[in-house]
C-alpha cells in the first residue's frame, strides 16, 4: 500500500507542555485494546492507578478526566507520565498518532496533520513552497474522484492568480457555486452549533457583530503578502476531506466546505484587522486551530454545514 502525505508532515515535533491547548486537555481520550492489554501489564502500582481512573461505556474503555478536564496521567508540568516513564510506545494509538490523520483509500494511506493542534497549524500555515504530496510508491491516477481533487490542490497552487480568483476557478472546475451566504450569517449558523470551547463563540460572536465594520480593501492590501496563509488553508482542507467523497458531486460539496473556511477564517481576520488595526499570524494559526477543532472534529457540526452547502455528503 502506497503511503502519501504532504512535503512538510515529517517536519511536525510536538512542543509538549509548551502547547496552550493541550491535547490531553478537554478531550475525551479512548483505550484501544492493544494499549489497554499493555497498561495492564505494567510493572509495580501502575495497573492499579490506570484501573482508577478509566471506565468503559459502550464497550469502549477512556481515561476519566479529572474537574478541569485533564487526562489524570497529564502531570503539572502539562508533560505525560506515561511517556515519561516508558516512552511513546505505551501510549494509545489516538495519543501517538495525535494531531495526525489517515484516510483510508483504495491503492493509498493518505496522511497528514490536523490543523486541531497548534503545533501543526503554525507549521501548516507557515509553510511557503506551494502544497506538494509526496508518495513512497506507485500511484493509481484511475480514481475521478482523487484526480479532481489534485486538480483541485493544483489550482490553488498556481500564484499567478489571487486567492479568490484560485477559489472560482476551482468552483468551475467542479461545477458547483458557493453558496450567497454573508460571513455574518454564516457567523450566526456556526454559533447554532455544539461548541467544544467558549473562545469559539466568542470570536464567532465578533463576527456576526463587527463584520459590517470590515473594511476588505485595507485588509487585501494589510495581507498582500500572507497570501501563502490562506492557499495553504484551503488546501489542507481539501486534501483532507475531499478524497473521502464517494462521488465527484460529494466531492464538490467538500471542495465549499474548503471554501467556507476561507471565507470564515478571512472574515475573522477583517474583522479583528477593523478592531486592532492589525493581525499577526499567530491569532490566524488559533483561528484556524480553533476552526479545525470545533468543526473538524465534531462529525455533527461537520456534516451539518455540508448539508447548507450542498445536501450530499
Amino acid at each position: 500500500m502506497t503511503k502519501v502525505f504532504p512535503k512538510y508532515y515529517t517536519a511536525f515535533r510536538c512542543i509538549g507542555g509548551r502547547c496552550e491547548h493541550n491535547c490531553c486537555i478537554g478531550w475525551e481520550i479512548d483505550i484501544d485494546d492493544d494499549t489497554a492489554s499493555h497498561l495492564s501489564q505494567l510493572p509495580d502500582e501502575w495497573p492499579k492507578r490506570v484501573a482508577a481512573h478509566t471506565e468503559t461505556e459502550d464497550g469502549v474503555t477512556h481515561f476519566v478526566t479529572d474537574e478541569r478536564g485533564w487526562c489524570p496521567f497529564l502531570n503539572a508540568e502539562r508533560l505525560c507520565d506515561f511517556q515519561l516513564a516508558f516512552g511513546q510506545d505505551v501510549l494509545c494509538d489516538i495519543c501517538r498518532e495525535h494531531p495526525r490523520f489517515h484516510n483510508e483509500l483504495p491503492d493509498r494511506t493518505e496522511s497528514g496533520l490536523g490543523l486541531c493542534c497548534e503545533a501543526a497549524a503554525r507549521l501548516v500555515l507557515g509553510q511557503c513552497e506551494p502544497f506538494t504530496l509526496v508518495a513512497d510508491g506507485p500511484l493509481n491516477d484511475d480514481d475521478e474522484i482523487i484526480r479532481l481533487r489534485d486538480a483541485v490542490l493544483a489550482i490553488l497552487s498556481d500564484r499567478t492568480l489571487t486567492i479568490r480568483e484560485r477559489i472560482k476557478k476551482m468552483l468551475a472546475l467542479c461545477d458547483i457555486s458557493f453558496p450567497a451566504i454573508s460571513p455574518t450569517e454564516w457567523a450566526r449558523m456556526l454559533l447554532s452549533l455544539e461548541r467544544l470551547d467558549d473562545a469559539w463563540g466568542k470570536h464567532l460572536a465578533l463576527l456576526r457583530d463587527g463584520w459590517k465594520n470590515a473594511d476588505i480593501q485595507a485588509f487585501d492590501a494589510y495581507m498582500q503578502q500572507r497570501q501563502a496563509e490562506y492557499e495553504q488553508w484551503i488546501s489542507y482542507l481539501v486534501y483532507r476531506h475531499v478524497a473521502n467523497a464517494a462521488t465527484t458531486e460529494q466531492a464538490a460539496v467538500r471542495v465549499c466546505f474548503a471554501v467556507l473556511g476561507y471565507v470564515v477564517l478571512y472574515a475573522l481576520g477583517a474583522v479583528y484587522f477593523a478592531e486592532n488595526g492589525t493581525f499577526t499570524f499567530e491569532e490566524q494559526c488559533d483561528l484556524a486551530r480553533a476552526f479545525s477543532a470545533e468543526i473538524e472534529y465534531s462529525d455533527e457540526n461537520f456534516y451539518i454545514l455540508l448539508d447548507a452547502l450542498g445536501g450530499v455528503y
